[in-house]
């Protein structure tokens, strides 16, 4: 009988606090990314025995310096490993301040129904009880499962399994550090026991419309933060200096001031598309609820937060769409 092979996992790293070290164990402070891929592999006692393992050095920064010319090249990146057929499963090590915006814009424009999975950790490689290694020993055993296939991509961080749509950063330090409201989890994995309880409902990876190849730029989206007084002139501001759309992280169901929404509305008129999305943590934004969205040509975000709505808002203005086709795409994903 032949022996089955075993899968192959290419592993991407950018670094992130799962490569990090700090002066001793026990202090708190650290620098991102300074550990290489091979130090990360190596230091997980078992990983060799789950997947045939490759590695490369993608990056070396904290997340927060993630920005829209790493993402082209990172997808760029799976996407050709992918067509060259040289890895059923790639794993992207990852700083968690960004990672569920890197995950969504991959979510996106990934062009293959197999598993991409996002991990990283809380504490840095030198802390006293690090996360990341069995974050990441979790990651290629899922990376690894025919069962992950067309799932989208997944992240994987402190035995749960999100999608990478619905997962947010929900504590500063805590190790249980990401949700997924609403939709809930997408299932679990311990010590490489995976559990499965759902699938994503909405188009992503080879069944997106979206396709980043050949783009060299993404369009400018700003995020603007809704509040009590909030200034007018940061709109203003945002379109004099080349924002092509602004998402307002808005109070409640996407709310701004009457006169934030009729300069929002200004601004609208000639040519940013505005999406109203919500600061609050959870809930859907709906459509003409308390502000008259097609008086005003807004787009409501339907149940994305900011900072995905900046990236579907990002690949609608670089296929060319307009207001009404985004808002058909912010309903559909």
């Amino acid at each position: 009988m032949d022996e089955i092979p075993m899968p192959r996992v290419h592993i991407l790293a950018t670094g992130g606090t799962i490569a990090g070290s700090g002066a001793s164990s026990v202090d708190p402070g650290y620098r991102s990314g300074v550990m290489g891929v091979s130090a990360l592999v190596d230091g997980v006692v078992g990983l060799r025995s789950v997947a045939v393992l490759t590695g490369e050095q993608f990056s070396q920064v904290g997340s927060q310096d993630m920005n829209d010319g790493l993402w082209l090249s990172l997808a760029a990146r799976v996407n050709a490993l992918f067509a060259a057929d040289e890895a059923d499963g790639i794993v992207i090590t990852h700083g968690t301040d960004t990672a569920e915006e890197t995950g969504f814009f991959l979510h996106l424009v990934v062009k293959s129904d197999r598993p991409v999975v996002l991990t990283g950790s809380m504490r840095p490689a030198s802390s006293l009880s690090p996360d990341g290694p069995l974050n990441l020993f979790n990651a290629v055993s899922v990376a690894s499962d025919p069962g992950a296939r067309d799932r989208g991509v997944i992240v994987a961080l402190n035995d749960d399994l999100h999608s990478a749509r619905d997962v947010t950063k929900s504590s500063t330090t805590d190790v249980q550090a990401f949700i997924s409201p609403g939709a809930g989890l997408l299932g679990t994995a311990s010590y490489g026991r995976i559990r499965y309880f759902r699938s994503p409902t909405h188009p992503h990876t080879s069944g997106s419309e979206f396709s980043v190849e050949g783009l060299v730029a993404m369009p400018r989206v700003d995020i603007l933060y809704a509040h009590a007084n909030m200034p007018a002139d940061l709109v203003r501001a945002s379109a004099s200096l080349g924002a092509q759309g602004i998402v307002i992280a808005g109070m409640g169901n996407g709310n701004v001031s009457t006169d934030v929404a009729n300069t929002l509305a200004d601004v609208a008129g000639k040519g940013v598309i505005v999406v109203r999305s919500s600061r609050v943590s959870s809930g859907d934004v709906g459509r003409n609820i308390e502000l008259d969205d097609d008086g005003f040509g807004f787009v409501a975000s339907d149940q994305l937060n900011p900072q995905k709505s900046r990236v579907l808002l990002q690949l609608c203005l670089a296929s060319g769409l307009g207001s009404g086709p985004i808002q058909d795409a912010f309903f559909r994903y």
